[in-house]
């Protein structure tokens, strides 16, 4: 009798993973009293700074109205500042200031398994990695664009 090993559905593998990274991301925000999208927006502060309104809710994928309302929770939280845009004071843009307090501890265990994982692979493997978490967050991005036009 042969046991044959079905080898996983690459697609099927890809999609649990990218599942679990969503269901992490809305546990986090949860845990911090934050809404997914307020996380969300959070991160892309931090990530690429002050910005327009209008450029934070394109990359949050929110119209004007939705977008008004996450920037009045967030400054209420104290997390986001509107101020004039130094380029042209007729303008505002968000600044982060803050993030919530326990961000960190509540994001701790998935960093450091995650950690774990990577450092358990070769100064080579890990150069592939990072190649291409670069480049795919690069390909969603363009594909959110594409599906926005």
């Amino acid at each position: 009798m042969s046991t044959s090993h079905r080898q996983p559905d690459p697609n099927e593998v890809y999609r649990r993973y990218l599942s679990s990274v969503v269901l992490h991301a809305q546990a986090g925000a949860r845990a911090c009293d934050l809404g997914a999208t307020d996380l969300y927006a959070l991160n892309i502060l931090e990530l690429s700074g002050a910005m327009t309104p209008g450029e934070l809710g394109a990359r949050a994928g929110l119209t004007t109205g939705p977008t008004t309302r996450l920037i009045d929770r967030l400054e209420e939280a104290g997390y986001v500042r509107r101020a004039p845009d130094p380029g042209d004071r007729r303008k505002v843009i968000v600044e982060p200031i803050g993030k919530p307090a326990g961000l960190d501890t509540v994001l701790a265990p998935a960093r450091r398994k995650i950690g774990d994982i990577i450092t358990g692979y070769s100064a080579e493997q890990r150069e592939v990695l990072f190649d291409y978490f670069a480049r795919a967050a690069e390909a969603f991005q363009q594909a959110a664009d594409e599906m926005e036009r």
